[in-house]
C-alpha cells in the first residue's frame, strides 16, 4: 500500500513539474524574468511556444488527476489485488510523462495518441475490480 501511496502522490506533482519547465530559466533573467507577484499574468504574456505549451501540459495535467484518483480509490475500496492497481498506475505515470515530454516539445499527434492511451489506462484501473 506504501507504493501506492507514493505513486499517487508523484502523480499529484506533475502538473508542477510541467510548471517548472513553463518557469524554467527566467529566475536569473535580466530579461522577461519569471513574476511571482504576477504569475498567471507572466504565462499569459508569454510569446515562447515551449513555455505556452508547458503551461498548457500543467492544466492537462490538474485536469486528469480526479478521474485517476477517483479510479484507484474505487479499486482500491472494492479490494482490487495492489499489484494490478501498482501496475496500472505506473504505466499512466509512464504514460502521462511521455505525455508531457510531447507536449513541451510539440508533438501533437503522438501527445493525442500517448493521451488517449493514458485515458485507456485510467478506464482499466476503474474497472479493474470486475476483472476475473
Amino acid at each position: 500500500m506504501l507504493l501506492t501511496a507514493i505513486l499517487l502522490l508523484i502523480a499529484s506533482q506533475l502538473p508542477i513539474v510541467a510548471a517548472g519547465i513553463a518557469k524554467s530559466g527566467t529566475f536569473g533573467a535580466t530579461q522577461n524574468r519569471y513574476d511571482n507577484h504576477e504569475p498567471r499574468l507572466w504565462l499569459e504574456r508569454q510569446t515562447d511556444p515551449r513555455r505556452r505549451r508547458a503551461n498548457a501540459a500543467q492544466a492537462n495535467s490538474f485536469e486528469a488527476l480526479p478521474f485517476l484518483f477517483a479510479a484507484a480509490l474505487f479499486a482500491l475500496w472494492l479490494k482490487t489485488p495492489l499489484g494490478l492497481v501498482n501496475g496500472l498506475l505506473i504505466a499512466w505515470l509512464l504514460l502521462r510523462a511521455v505525455y508531457l515530454w510531447c507536449y513541451v516539445n510539440d508533438k501533437a499527434t503522438l501527445r493525442s495518441l500517448v493521451w488517449s492511451l493514458a485515458l485507456l489506462v485510467n478506464i482499466a484501473l476503474l474497472f479493474s475490480p470486475f476483472y476475473g
